[in-house]
């Protein structure tokens, strides 16, 4: 997978884990972030507010290969966390432009991965989805 180069996805889930995690607009420093990481299903949450769709179980396994493969990432015990070299690629990215867009023209310049061996199957992501979902209110019409 890492030969095909990065894909828009990559930046997607990439962006939403460190949005979850508390990076964000505000630019808070790292110390500031929850030291446990966040949970698949507040990167899904991100993920959705970010592009108003939720990224499929074969997107997000894809992406967190590649971004753990590169070192950007980490994903342990269900836990999802920004390394300090994902921390150095967000903070340096390009104003001006949306965070999904101006990560993705950086990871282009970026060597491709080499994939990292982790698996998201079926189940953990229905119920991440499910574990989303009982916390997003219904809207009225």
């Amino acid at each position: 997978m890492g030969q095909d180069g990065w894909r828009r996805s990559d930046a997607w889930i990439f962006v939403a884990v460190v949005m979850a995690n508390g990076a964000g607009r505000h630019m808070r420093s790292a110390t500031t972030r929850r030291p446990e990481g966040v949970r698949l299903a507040d990167v899904l949450s991100m993920a959705d507010h970010l592009r108003q769709s939720l990224p499929d179980r074969r997107e997000v396994e894809e992406a967190v290969r590649r971004l753990t493969g590169a070192g950007l990432i980490t994903v342990g015990d269900g836990w999802f966390r920004v390394t300090p070299a994902g921390e150095v690629l967000w903070r340096a990215r390009p104003v001006g432009m949306g965070a999904v867009d101006s990560l993705f023209a950086r990871l282009q310049r970026r060597p491709l991965p080499v994939d990292a061996d982790w698996t998201l199957d079926d189940a953990d992501h229905a119920a991440a989805i499910l574990e989303y979902a009982g916390r997003v209110e219904p809207t009225e019409d």
